[in-house]
C-alpha cells in the first residue's frame, strides 16, 4: 500500500509600503511630516492599511520606504504598533523632493537592502481603501501570475491622468498605457501590486532597461509587456488622498 505524500504550499509575500515621496501637494501640512502618517480620525492613513494587510496570512512583514528626511518620523510611529508581523524601515538616503529617487528606484533600493527575494505586495499609502487585499491576493494565487488592480472609470478626464488596461475574458492584461490622450478602455489602475518571485528578476533590472523611475505605474506598464499578467477588478472603492482639499474631505468624510 502506497502512502499519499501531501505537499503543501507555503506562499510568503513581503508587503512593501512606497512611502518616500515628499507630498509638496498638501504644502505645509506635511512639509515637516510624512502624508502616510496624517490622522483621519483616530488612525493614520498608512494604519488603516495596514490593519487590514497584517491579516493576511501570507505576509510575514511590512516594509516601509521612505526618505532620510521623514525615516524618523517613521521608525517612532513603527515603535509604537502592534502589529503581527514585523515592521522594517528603510530610509532611501534622499532629503528633499529635488533628489528623490522615484518609486521604483525606490523599491529596487529596498529589495537590494533587504535582499528580497519573496512575492511582493507593494503599496502606495495614500488611499483610503473599502475593500480587503485579502481579495487581490487571493486573487494572485489563483492566477499563479504578477498582478495589477483596476476600476472601472467613466471619466475620460481622469482615465487621461492615470494608467489604462485592456483586458480578455480570463482578466489577463492584453495591454497598459500611461495617462493615454485617447484610452482603450474604462479600466483605470491604482497603485496596488503583487510581482511574484519568479518575476523579479524583470523587476530587479527594470530601469537598466528603459522603465521609468518615478511613478510606481512606470514598473507595472514595463511588465505587462515582459511577462504574463491579470487585474483584479476592485470589489469596491477607494478615496485618493491626493491634495490639501481632499485630506479634508477625508477627515470629514471617515474620520469621525
Amino acid at each position: 500500500m502506497k502512502s499519499e505524500e501531501l505537499i503543501c504550499f507555503v506562499y510568503i509575500m513581503k508587503n512593501i509600503v512606497i512611502a518616500a515621496g515628499y507630498a509638496t501637494r498638501l504644502g505645509e501640512l506635511t512639509k515637516n511630516f510624512p502624508k502616510p502618517l496624517l490622522k483621519i480620525g483616530e488612525n493614520t492613513i498608512l494604519g488603516r492599511m495596514l490593519d487590514d494587510i497584517d491579516k493576511i496570512p501570507d505576509i510575514d512583514e511590512h516594509i516601509i520606504i521612505t526618505n532620510h528626511k521623514f525615516a524618523g518620523i517613521f521608525e517612532e510611529w513603527a515603535s509604537k504598533q502592534s502589529y503581527t508581523k514585523p515592521v522594517t524601515i528603510v530610509d532611501d538616503g534622499t532629503e528633499t523632493n529635488d533628489t528623490r529617487l522615484g518609486a521604483v528606484c525606490d523599491l529596487l533600493f529596498a529589495m537590494n537592502k533587504l535582499k528580497i527575494d519573496d512575492d511582493m505586495l507593494v503599496v502606495a499609502a495614500d488611499n483610503i481603501l473599502f475593500f480587503s487585499f485579502q481579495e487581490f491576493v487571493d486573487f494572485a494565487k489563483a492566477k499563479g501570475t504578477s498582478c495589477i488592480m483596476c476600476h472601472e472609470q467613466p471619466s475620460i478626464e481622469k482615465l487621461q491622468r492615470t494608467g489604462v488596461i485592456v483586458l480578455d475574458d480570463s482578466d489577463k492584461v492584453l495591454n497598459m498605457e500611461e495617462k493615454p490622450q485617447e484610452p482603450k478602455s474604462h479600466w483605470a489602475v491604482p497603485p496596488f501590486y503583487i510581482y511574484l518571485k519568479k518575476d523579479l528578476d524583470k523587476v530587479r533590472h527594470s530601469v537598466e532597461n528603459g522603465c521609468g523611475k518615478d511613478a510606481p505605474g512606470n514598473l507595472a506598464h514595463y511588465m505587462v509587456e515582459q511577462v504574463e499578467m491579470h487585474a483584479w477588478k476592485m470589489t469596491a472603492g477607494r478615496f485618493d488622498i491626493g491634495s490639501l482639499d481632499t485630506y479634508k474631505e477625508a477627515c470629514e468624510k471617515f474620520g469621525k
